[in-house]
């Protein structure tokens, strides 16, 4: 398993209680396979992605990525990890305005130590795997919001992460180009390696993924592959 979390909890304060978020939650997931976890809002979604990219510490259980247990390690290890290991999507591209679709990736390299013609290499390859080699020198603005999400997931592999975490990345696109980004990631997942998580709401892309989980309460589902069976016919 690239991403394994074992019996997390977290919980938030709440008044004079706690709150919470997340409830005893296992999950596996494997290198080469997009798990896709659906829940309602404020089901636990955005907390299950939040502890499985390190960004949150649990109160108790255990997130292990690529082998390596992460409790116990220092911030500096944490952030180390992510950068080599974790690649994020979030829900909103935040692409710098004043920077290129080559020059977004480009930036990722650089601040990890790498020569900047070896960034411009990869950055090029990458473009090229997500359908963007011809946009490579365009500016946010000029890129419609289905390109603009293709350069975020670019952005997200630039430092060849095993794990990549998919926060909602169709919240703001049309069904046909949400489809054809559900379909990149899928696609891109199995050419990487990576372990995927993608969080939805929406159940209409579930056939590209290998298995499916829900999360209500806080509490999750077994995942399991013939979810997405039933909720295809099921939509």
């Amino acid at each position: 398993m690239s991403l394994t979390l074992t019996d997390i909890t977290l919980t938030y304060p709440d008044g004079d209680a706690r709150l919470t978020a997340l409830d005893r939650v296992s999950l596996d997931v494997p290198k080469g396979s997009l798990t896709a976890v659906l829940g309602p809002s404020g089901s636990g979604k955005s907390s299950l992605l939040a502890v499985a990219a390190t960004l949150v510490a649990p109160d108790a259980g255990t997130v292990t990525v690529d082998g390596t247990p992460t409790t116990g390690l220092s911030r500096r290890e944490l952030t180390a990890l992510r950068r080599h290991r974790i690649g994020i999507v979030f829900q909103q591209p935040n692409l710098l305005p004043s920077l290129t679709a080559a020059e977004q990736l480009q930036v990722m390299a650089e601040i990890d130590g790498r020569r900047a013609r070896t960034a411009r290499n990869r950055a090029a390859e990458l473009l090229d795997a997500v359908g963007l080699a011809d946009r490579a020198d365009r500016r946010p603005h000029q890129l419609s919001g289905g390109e603009r999400q293709r350069v975020n997931i670019a952005r997200a592999l630039m430092n060849g992460p095993t794990v990549l975490l998919v926060d909602e990345p169709t919240s703001a696109l049309d069904h046909e180009r949400g489809a054809t980004v559900i379909d990149l990631i899928a696609r891109l997942t199995r050419e990487r390696a990576t372990a995927t998580v993608l969080v939805t709401h929406d159940r209409t892309h579930l056939t590209a993924a290998d298995r499916v989980a829900e999360v209500r309460d806080g509490r999750l589902s077994a995942a399991r592959t013939e979810s997405v069976a039933i909720c295809h016919a099921g939509g």
